[in-house]
Parts: C-alpha cells; sequence; structure tokens
C-alpha cells in the first residue's frame, strides 16, 4: 500500500487555508499545519481551525527576523505597513527548510489566484516561490498555475484540485457547506499591518524610536496612541476593556498611571531611559486628566497611581 504524501500546508486558519487542507485530505495526503507568530499576527485562528478539521499544527515565533524585514522589504508595501510579498517569501523558505527537515514531500497552502492584487496575482506568486526557493503547491488555483513537479511525480492528482481565480468567495463557502466545515473566520485578514491605523501609528513610533524591537512594538495595538516629549509616547486606554488590557502589560521600560479620585483612562508610557520619567509626565498627566470623567472641570490638585514608583500629583 502506497503511503500518502506528507504534506505541510501554511496554515492561517481562514477559509481558504481550511479548504486546501480538506482538499488534500481528499487527494490522499496526509496534512499538517505551520502557522507562524509575530506582533503582528497570531496562532489563535489556526490553532482554533485545526481542531475540526483533525490535524496537527506547528507554531513557529519568527518575531525577530519578520521585524527586520519589515524595516526595509526588498519589494515594498501593499497598501499600509504589510510587506506581503517579502513576508511570503520569508515563511515559504522557512516552511521550505523545515520541510526538508521533517522530510515533508510537499509544501502547500490556501492562497486563491486574484484574491489579493498585491500579492497573489500570478507575477506575485512567482516572485514569492523565487524568494523561498521552493516549490509551492496552491490546491485552490492548481489548475490556473503551471503544473508543479508534486502533480507531475504523481504524489497528488491534477484533477482533484481546483481553478478558483477570483476575488469572491462564493464557491469557497458552497465547497466548505459541502466539506462541512462550519466555523471559519470572516475574511478579514489577519495581519494588522493591513490596518490604516495601526499602520499610521507604527510608522510615526518606528520614525521616533529606530532602536524599537519586536517587544516595544506590542504596546501599540492596544489604546490611543499619544506621542510624548521626542522620543517617548502613551496609549491611553479608550474604555474599561483596554484599561484592563493596558494593565496586563509588562515591560521594563514602561509605566502604568490612572487618576486616583477620578474616572478616567489607564495609560501605558513607554520611555526610553528613567531619567527622562520626570520630565515628560507634566505632558502626559494633562492628556490623561482630558480624558477623565469631570476631572477636566476639577480646579485642584489631582494624585495620579504610578505603577513601580511614588504617588505623583500634578498640579491643573
Amino acid at each position: 500500500m502506497q503511503k500518502k504524501p506528507r504534506t505541510l500546508v501554511l496554515f492561517s486558519g481562514g477559509l481558504d487555508s481550511q479548504i486546501a487542507v480538506r482538499l488534500l485530505q481528499n487527494a490522499g495526503c496526509e496534512v499538517t499545519a505551520l502557522n507562524f507568530t509575530s506582533p503582528f499576527f497570531s496562532a489563535t485562528k489556526a490553532e482554533a481551525a485545526v481542531k475540526q478539521l483533525g490535524i496537527e499544527i506547528i507554531v513557529k515565533d519568527i518575531s525577530e527576523i519578520h521585524f527586520k524585514l519589515l524595516r526595509d522589504p526588498p519589494h515594498g508595501f501593499g497598501k499600509n505597513m504589510n510587506p506581503c510579498i517579502d513576508c511570503h517569501g520569508l515563511m515559504f523558505r522557512l516552511a521550505g527548510e523545515l520541510a526538508k527537515k521533517k522530510k515533508f514531500q510537499i509544501v502547500a497552502s490556501g492562497e486563491v489566484l486574484g484574491q489579493r492584487p498585491f500579492s497573489q496575482n500570478k507575477q506575485a506568486l512567482q516572485v514569492v516561490e523565487k524568494i523561498a526557493g521552493v516549490e509551492i503547491l496552491r490546491p485552490l488555483s492548481a489548475k490556473l498555475l503551471p503544473e508543479t513537479s508534486y502533480e507531475k511525480d504523481g504524489l497528488i492528482n491534477r484533477k482533484q484540485l481546483l481553478d478558483y481565480g477570483s476575488k469572491s468567495r462564493k464557491p469557497q463557502i458552497a465547497l466548505a457547506a459541502e466539506f462541512g466545515l462550519k466555523d471559519y473566520p470572516a475574511p478579514a485578514g489577519g495581519c494588522i499591518l493591513t490596518e490604516p491605523g495601526y499602520a499610521r501609528r507604527l510608522r510615526e513610533f518606528l520614525e521616533r524610536d529606530p532602536d524599537a524591537t519586536p517587544e516595544d512594538v506590542r504596546l501599540i495595538r492596544i489604546g490611543r496612541f499619544s506621542p510624548i516629549g521626542k522620543r517617548s509616547f502613551a496609549m491611553i486606554g479608550r474604555g474599561e476593556v483596554e484599561n484592563v488590557q493596558l494593565e496586563t502589560l509588562e515591560s521594563l521600560k514602561i509605566y502604568l498611571i490612572k487618576m486616583q479620585d477620578f474616572v478616567g483612562p489607564t495609560a501605558l508610557v513607554r520611555i526610553k531611559k528613567p531619567d527622562d520619567f520626570e520630565n515628560i509626565f507634566p505632558e502626559l498627566a494633562q492628556k490623561i486628566r482630558n480624558y477623565g470623567r469631570d476631572s477636566k472641570k476639577h480646579a485642584g490638585k489631582i494624585a495620579f497611581k504610578i505603577w513601580g514608583r511614588e504617588n505623583l500629583e500634578f498640579k491643573t
């Protein structure tokens, strides 16, 4: 009996990647999912999706190498700060290395030709393979693309693959129902770098701090981004949920601040040097006060609780 070809699928947990897994399974492949994480995308959706597919998942943190790529991507950015072509090339290069090490015979993905104009046109797919140095099977669009060696060598039958090539998700939704796939996320994309607001925030942050690290940029995902002084910034909560989220973050470079006697936001301030705190505090305290309930109407002193330091007072 012929063994099932071991197949490694770059897996986001979205509808397309779930269908790709089902297609490969139906074509006789033994499928393992591979997901990459960084400050800009997580494995949450992927780890949930593999449960209904009944497959194993490998999760790799690529924060450091991805962050370096973000500084100057050779093929530029998409609409915002998403270096999709170089990011995909990086992921598939790492997938190819893992496949070689773990003896996977096929490397695949759920990409659909034409679905994303910047990163999923024919030229972009070819560029990604060239960057990655590995052949990629895209089962949802395989019949619209050149035949892969996986098909030529009989590892998988081309007749069992598809010819999807548009932005419409109707064929995938219909096929998901046929496959019994009911739990899949909306087509919003899992990378926060594609979001205009976050992209503007990140761009300004990197301009203010060229030495930023992946750990630093994790701090700017929650709340209202507010530059303070020359090189510092604060994240100010926009409600109770964000206040709680900010209070769970930890770093040697941050302080958490809130007013003691008024209802208002929690603020996370990230500074380059501890000595800078005294200089930027008045500006930050004024911003917190302005967002507080009734505090901006108060004419007297306002006391602030500052985690890790003495309580300070700011005179309005």
